[in-house]
């Protein structure tokens, strides 16, 4: 099959779903431009400070929920149950699934203050619920920044190029938050400043490539930075950060798609290889290992968490919360187009065969080398550097959003509800955090980061159940949310029983009890659904 026919395909329908179903979900939450938003109502100069510019959000919550997940999800599954389920899930799980929840998620942290989603879990199913999932979720971020701190500081260390545009982006996104904020300088002067810095520091990066030798100090560095982005004012360094990062993605993506016109290579890799793979059944555990590129619950504490702060007006809702996960898809089907037509099935050059490059655990390259096939009549010997680089930025914008977002969880949960008041304080909240991640990443973090993939798509199940109720329970339709959510808790559920038994055969009790305790989780957010919405008067 003709790549360049995919990707026109993908791309069309992509388009069709954000104009058609994105304003059947503006209807369905009533968004109303005139509405003021909590960023207005509630400012306080640090975590309630309104964007500029709608494509300033736009940028940070991209960049915030993109990560490494939308590349490296696709890239597995086309190799280990083909291409074909690996696209339709991704444009149709965008489109109806994830979109759904991550804009829902949205508008109901909109309508509740700016509110993380599990604070609005007690007001629709009550307090047992709001501090199982609140604490659930609290402890999933932690390991998320472990885990990113670890993974960035690996990836600094043997990836010499990257180490001056990792670092090098921080001034120049305080520069861009100065010019936007304390200078009113144009938008597009600022954004143009910082976008030629950027792409200067990438450049200087492949020219000058820094080396590390110490791996503690690179660890330190990346969590000083993150308790940094997650005390100071939004505007200061997190937004401007990541709104840059999103050019660097915006670049790749249009270069992406170009050399697709131009190559339209054939794709190599089998439409379909096996329903029972390497990482087992393709129901549930595609439907996991894609994440980020269909959905994920990291998008709805974002959603909820730093962006529905910032937001400036409830008619740039649906282009940030359903735009950006449509075009996380975008990217997700490039990242399909990059390994299964820029690298062969079998028979190919040595290094670049799709098979061989996967078992040896080589995912990252894979797609690098892959995309630098597809590039390779624009940007030549520096496709494959451009397309890790895309790569490799999103982690720590993931990185930085989860310290900050997990504060806010903290201070609801332990410093409201528990009424612990130094978890009030935000600089004693992150150092907490932070203290916690640095020991899970010590070590521990690997011996139960193999059970995160169920668990996030996970908490995107809950969250769908959270705002069903919540529309249910003001009497709105609540089928938009309700399906999505029946059919992921389907897909967890079942990931968790198949990956429970697994764990146990093979004696990994702790991966194993932790799977049985996120599936009474699941089953006890369900009975107080049901519980809490026969309650209400309602109208399906």
């Amino acid at each position: 099959m003709n790549s360049l026919f995919l990707a026109v395909i993908a791309i069309f329908v992509f388009g069709i779903g954000y104009r058609v179903y994105g304003k059947i979900l503006e209807g369905l939450f009533g968004v109303n431009p005139e509405n003021k938003t909590p960023t207005h109502y509630k400012y306080d100069g640090v975590d309630y400070v309104p964007a500029k510019n709608w494509l300033v959000l736009f940028g940070h919550h991209f960049s915030s929920i993109a990560g490494a997940g939308p590349i490296l999800g696709p890239v597995i599954a086309c190799a280990v149950w083909g291409w074909g389920p690996a696209i339709l899930w991704i444009v149709l799980g965008s489109i109806f699934i994830g979109g759904v929840h991550d804009f829902s998620s949205l508008m109901v942290s909109l309508r509740n203050d700016g509110r993380s989603i599990g604070d609005t879990a007690e007001s629709v199913m009550g307090i047992r619920a709001k501090i199982l999932f609140s604490l659930f979720v609290w402890l999933s971020l932690i390991l998320v920044i472990a885990v990113f701190a670890a993974s960035a500081a690996k990836t600094l260390e043997t990836t010499p190029q990257i180490a001056i545009p990792t670092f090098g982006i921080i001034p120049t996104a305080i520069l861009v938050g100065l010019m936007l904020y304390r200078w009113r300088m144009n938008t597009i002067v600022s954004t143009v400043i910082g976008v030629v810095l950027l792409f200067g520091l990438i450049l200087l990066g492949w020219y000058v490539p820094i080396k590390w030798t110490y791996y503690g100090w690179l660890f330190s560095l990346l969590i000083a930075y993150a308790y940094s982005a997650s005390i100071l004012p939004v505007n200061i360094i997190l937004q401007p950060r990541d709104y840059l990062s999103f050019f660097v993605l915006f670049f790749g993506l249009i270069v992406g798609y170009l050399g697709v016109i131009i190559t339209h290579p054939t794709i190599h890799t089998p439409h379909f290889v096996s329903f029972k793979g390497s990482e087992g059944y393709l129901f549930p555990m595609m439907f996991v290992t894609v994440a980020c590129g269909a959905i994920s619950g990291f998008h709805s504490l974002v959603a909820s968490g730093t962006t529905s702060k910032q937001l400036n007006n409830e008619r740039d809702a649906k282009r940030i919360g359903y735009g950006a996960m449509l075009t996380e898809g975008v990217l997700s089907a490039l990242a399909v187009i990059s390994v299964c037509a820029g690298l062969y099935w079998y028979g190919g050059p040595d290094g670049f065969v799709y098979p061989e490059l996967i078992k040896g655990g080589n995912w990252i390259v894979a797609f690098g080398k892959g995309y630098g096939e597809i590039t390779k009549p624009i940007l030549g010997a520096l496709g494959m550097f451009i397309g890790i680089t895309m790569l490799k930025t999103f982690i720590v914008t993931t990185l930085d959003t989860a310290t900050r977002i997990t504060r806010y969880i903290g201070t609801e949960l332990f410093g409201e509800k528990f009424g612990i008041g130094f978890m009030k304080n935000l600089y004693i909240n992150s150092a907490i955090v932070i203290g916690l991640a640095t020991y899970l990443a010590m070590g521990p973090w690997q011996n139960i980061w193999p059970v995160f993939g169920a668990s996030n798509q996970l908490v995107a199940a809950l969250a769908l159940l959270v705002v069903t109720t919540w529309l249910l329970s003001r009497k709105k339709v609540g089928l938009y949310t309700l399906i999505p959510a029946i059919f992921m808790l389907l897909v967890t559920i079942t990931a968790l029983v198949l990956q429970a038994i697994k764990f146990f055969f093979t004696q990994k009790i702790m991966l194993g009890v932790i799977s049985v305790i996120l599936i009474f989780l699941a089953v006890f957010m369900i009975e107080e659904a049901m519980q809490n919405i026969p309650k209400m008067k309602k109208e399906i």
